[in-house]
């Protein structure tokens, strides 16, 4: 017959919550964490990280259409404000982007609509489209016309005081 202390039974109950809390993530919940730590690391200009959560088939492309990021189009956020399932294995996730271009100073939106897949070394983004908004964030050729203006003297006249 063995005899468990006191302690012992509740240092065995304290624990157990919490190796419950470091379980990671799975299903649903990591696929939501990879596609927020994604987009996370693109609006902090984190390619490099971002970059090994792109399917090789797609790399390309991605770096072809994020080539602007940082320099002629700076992103000031990056929100992931839906997901939806396709299947156990397929999911679409839509990020709204907020970017102005460097030469300019307006602040554009545009919603980004990711689809990404379950591989075997785990969830990695397969494609990205603009859905919604401005144009301009994923490398499309936009002509920006800058509006005419009259010239004008913006100095204003001197003026002196204590004198006629």
């Amino acid at each position: 017959m063995r005899i468990v202390t006191l302690s012992a039974r509740l240092t065995l109950a304290l624990s157990l919550p919490i190796v419950a809390c470091v379980m990671p993530p799975s299903g649903p919940a990591l696929m939501q964490q990879t596609a927020q730590q994604f987009n996370f690391d693109m609006r902090f200009g984190r390619t490099e990280a971002a970059l090994e959560q792109i399917a090789p088939k797609y790399a390309d492309e991605f770096v072809k259409r994020h080539r602007g990021w940082g320099s002629a189009v700076h992103v000031t956020d990056a929100e992931t404000v839906g997901m939806r399932a396709k299947g156990p294995e397929n999911y679409d996730v839509s990020v709204r982007v907020g970017w102005y271009r460097a030469d300019e100073g307006d602040l554009h939106t545009t919603m980004l609509k990711q689809k990404w897949h379950l591989y075997p070394r785990g969830w990695l983004l397969d494609a990205e489209e603009r859905v919604e908004g401005d144009i301009g964030a994923l490398g499309e050729n936009v002509e920006v016309v800058a509006p005419d203006l009259p010239s004008r003297n913006v100095q204003f006249p001197t003026v002196r005081l204590g004198t006629d």
